[in-house]
C-alpha cells in the first residue's frame, strides 16, 4: 500500500467525510456533505480544500513545510506524501478544512469555481530543503459507502 492509499484509508474512516467524485477528475475524493474536501492525485500528491481565510491564518506555519505547495490564489493546498509523517500533516490540514468549511454560512468556496492545484498554474512549487514539519462541490458517488 502506497502512502496515498494509506492516507485515503485513514481519512475515509472519519465520520465527517464520505466518498465522492472530484470535480477535477481525480480518482479518489472525500467530501464533507456536498463540499469537496480532499482528493488524491497519484501515489504521493493530495489536494486539500482549506478556504482562503484558513490558508491566510495558517500561512506562517504552512510556508515552512517542504511537504506543501501553497497556492497563489486558490483555496487548495497540495500535500506531497513522501514519509509517514506527511500523512499526519495531511490529517491536520483536513481537520482545518473541516473547521473552515463548517464555520462558513451558506455555500463554501467550491471546487467547481476554485480549481485544485493540479488545474491551476498559479500554485507555488515544492521546494526541497524546507522543513517537513508543519506545526508542533462534491458529487456523491452512488456506489461508494458512507
Amino acid at each position: 500500500m502506497n502512502l496515498a492509499e494509506h492516507a485515503n484509508a485513514r481519512l475515509a474512516d472519519w465520520p465527517a467525510l464520505s466518498r465522492g467524485r472530484a470535480g477535477c477528475g481525480a480518482r479518489d475524493c472525500l467530501c464533507a456533505g456536498a463540499r469537496e474536501i480532499v482528493h488524491f492525485h497519484g501515489d504521493n500528491e493530495v489536494d486539500v480544500h482549506l478556504t482562503r481565510d484558513m490558508i491566510d491564518r495558517l500561512r506562517p506555519a504552512l510556508r515552512n513545510s517542504s511537504a506543501l505547495e501553497l497556492p497563489a490564489v486558490s483555496a487548495w493546498v497540495t500535500v506531497r506524501l513522501e514519509t509517514g509523517s506527511d500523512i499526519d500533516v495531511l490529517a491536520t490540514l483536513v481537520s482545518a478544512a473541516l473547521l473552515a468549511t463548517g464555520s462558513q454560512p451558506g455555500p463554501a468556496e467550491s471546487a467547481r469555481t476554485d480549481p485544485c492545484t493540479r488545474a491551476s498554474s498559479q500554485a507555488s512549487h515544492y521546494r526541497p530543503g524546507r522543513s517537513r514539519r508543519l506545526f508542533a462541490w462534491c458529487r456523491k458517488d452512488k456506489g461508494s459507502p458512507g
